[in-house]
C-alpha cells in the first residue's frame, strides 16, 4: 500500500493550489496502509501480535493484480472522503471518478465532486492536471509506466494520485506492501454479482475492507478504509462500477487540450 491510503485531507483543487489537485481526489488508496481490523481483533494490533494474510485472501488480491497489471480497462467509481474540520466536526466530500486506462503508460481521470471537476491526463509524454472550476492546468514532461510516472510527480508536485496502487506496475505488490493480517471474511452479492469481502490491517491503525467481484478478474467493487489514528478515526469509502476490461482506447483519449481561454501555471521549482 503505498499510494491510496495516506493522507485524509480537506479541499480540493483550488486557485492557488493547483498542483495539488490530486492530492484531494482520494486518500492515497492502497499503498502505505491497505488494512482493516481483521477477525475482530484490535484495529492497532501490533504487527508481533497480527495474523498472517490468509493464503485465500492474498490469491483473490494476486488475481485482481493480473488483470489491472495489463492492457486496456475503465471504471467508474463513488467516493465518500471523510474528514474533520477545525472544530472536530466530521464533514464529508463526494466525488465521481471516471478512470480510463491503457498499459503501459496511457491515463485519463476526471473527477467531479462537491469542490468542483478535476482532469488528469498522461499521453505517454505529458502528465496535464487540470481545474474546470479555475480554468488552469498543469503540465510536466513525463515517460515511462504509469507507475514510474506518477511516483515523478508526487515526488516533485506533493501530491497524491487517484488510485495510485491499482496503477501501479503490479498492483497486488503495492496493495499488500505493508499489510500483516488479511483474511476473506465471506461472500456478498454487490449489484448482482458474488464478491469476495476481505479485511486486512497495516500498523499503525490503518484498516482496509475490500471487496473483489469472485471470478477471474476479481475486479474491486467496494473499498473502505479506516483511519484510527487520525482525530475522529474518518474513512474513505469508494465503490466501483462499470468495468469495462480488454479495451483498446486510442491515443486521443488521453490528450489533453487546453479549453478556451485556459491558463497554463508554472510548475514549481
Amino acid at each position: 500500500m503505498n499510494a491510496w491510503v495516506r493522507a485524509v485531507a480537506s479541499g480540493y483543487l483550488k486557485e492557488k493550489n493547483l498542483t495539488n489537485l490530486l492530492s484531494r481526489l482520494r486518500p492515497r488508496l492502497m499503498a502505505p496502509a491497505l488494512a482493516l481490523a481483521l477477525l475482530g481483533g484490535s484495529a492497532v494490533a501490533g504487527a508481533e501480535t497480527a495474523l498472517p494474510i490468509a493464503q485465500d485472501a492474498q490469491s483473490e488480491v494476486a488475481q485482481m493484480g493480473k488483470t489491472l497489471s495489463t492492457g486496456g480497462y475503465s471504471f467508474q467509481v463513488h467516493t465518500i472522503r471523510e474528514f474533520v474540520d477545525a472544530n472536530g466536526q466530521p464533514l464529508h466530500i463526494f466525488h465521481t471518478i471516471n478512470v480510463l486506462v491503457r498499459r503501459p503508460d496511457r491515463l485519463a481521470i476526471t473527477a467531479a465532486g462537491d469542490d468542483g471537476t478535476t482532469r488528469i491526463a498522461y499521453d505517454g509524454k505529458t502528465l496535464t492536471m487540470y481545474s474546470q472550476e479555475t480554468n488552469k492546468y498543469l503540465s510536466i514532461a513525463a515517460s515511462g509506466t504509469l507507475e514510474d510516472v506518477l511516483r515523478d510527480a508526487s515526488a516533485r508536485l506533493d501530491v497524491d494520485f487517484p488510485l495510485a496502487d491499482l496503477l501501479a506496475n503490479d498492483p497486488a505488490k503495492a496493495l499488500l506492501h505493508g499489510v500483516v493480517a488479511g483474511s476473506v471474511v465471506n461472500t456478498v452479492t454487490v449489484d448482482g454479482m458474488p464478491c469476495v469481502h476481505m479485511i486486512f490491517l497495516q500498523p499503525p491503525g490503518i484498516e482496509l475492507e475490500l471487496w473483489a467481484e469472485k471470478n477471474m478478474q476479481a475486479v474491486p467493487r467496494r473499498l473502505i478504509v479506516t483511519y484510527r489514528s487520525l482525530p475522529g478515526e474518518p474513512r474513505f469509502i469508494a465503490a466501483m462500477a462499470d468495468w469495462k476490461l480488454g479495451i483498446n482506447p486510442e491515443d486521443s483519449e488521453f490528450a489533453f487540450q487546453p479549453p478556451p481561454g485556459a491558463i497554463m501555471m508554472e510548475v514549481p521549482k
